[in-house]
C-alpha cells in the first residue's frame, strides 16, 4: 500500500488480488445482492486509489480497505433507503453440489434468512468478526468503541441469531 500511496499504481493490482474476493464476501453478505456487491467492489478500488493518500503507514492494509467497505456499505443503505424485506436472501447462497443440497442447503438457507433478520449493525458485526475473521481489536477500532465492548456485542449477537436461527428451523419443519 504503502507504493500505491507513492504513485506506484501497478500495485493496485496487486492489492486488487489480494482483498477483492475478501471485499466482495463483505458486500455479499452486507448487502444480500451479487450486483450491488460487484459494483461496490469496483468502486472501492477506486477509492482506494483516489485516496491513497489518506492512508496512514504503519496502519494495516486490511483494517483500512475494510473501514473504506464498511462507509462504503453505509452510503449504499443511505443512498438506496433499502429496507431488509426487499432482500432475497436464498439468490446469495452459493451453489452446492446436488448430492449435499439436501440438509447442508437447507440449514444454510435457515441461516441466510436468521442473518438477515437481525439489525444491519448486528449482521456487519458478525460478517466482520466470523465471516472476515477480523479481530476484535480492529472492529474496536473501526467502530470508536472498546474491545470489551466488541466483545459483548458479539456474544449477544451469536445469541440473538441462534435464536432466530432456531425458531426459523422450527416453522419450516
Amino acid at each position: 500500500m504503502a507504493q500505491v500511496k507513492n504513485g506506484q499504481l501497478e500495485q493496485l493490482n496487486e492489492l486488487f488480488s489480494r482483498y477483492s474476493r475478501r471485499i466482495y464476501n463483505y458486500f455479499l453478505k452486507s448487502t444480500l445482492d451479487r450486483d450491488d456487491s460487484d459494483d461496490l467492489t469496483q468502486e472501492l478500488f477506486i477509492r482506494v486509489m483516489k485516496y491513497r493518500k489518506s492512508y496512514k503507514e504503519g496502519q494495516t492494509v486490511q483494517f483500512w480497505v475494510f473501514q473504506i467497505a464498511r462507509n462504503m456499505v453505509k452510503d449504499h443503505f443511505r443512498k438506496m433507503k433499502v429496507h431488509k424485506d426487499q432482500f432475497n436472501p436464498v439468490d446469495v447462497m452459493p451453489e452446492v453440489i446436488e448430492e449435499k443440497m439436501d440438509d447442508s442447503r437447507e440449514r444454510e438457507k435457515q441461516l441466510y434468512l436468521a442473518m438477515n433478520a437481525l439489525p444491519d449493525d448486528k449482521r456487519e458485526l458478525l460478517v466482520l468478526s466470523k465471516f472476515e475473521g477480523m479481530k476484535y481489536e480492529q472492529i474496536a477500532a473501526m467502530r470508536k468503541t472498546s474491545v470489551s465492548n466488541i466483545k459483548v456485542q458479539v456474544h449477544r449477537t451469536i445469541k440473538e441469531l441462534k435464536e432466530l436461527y432456531f425458531a426459523g428451523e422450527g416453522q419450516s419443519s
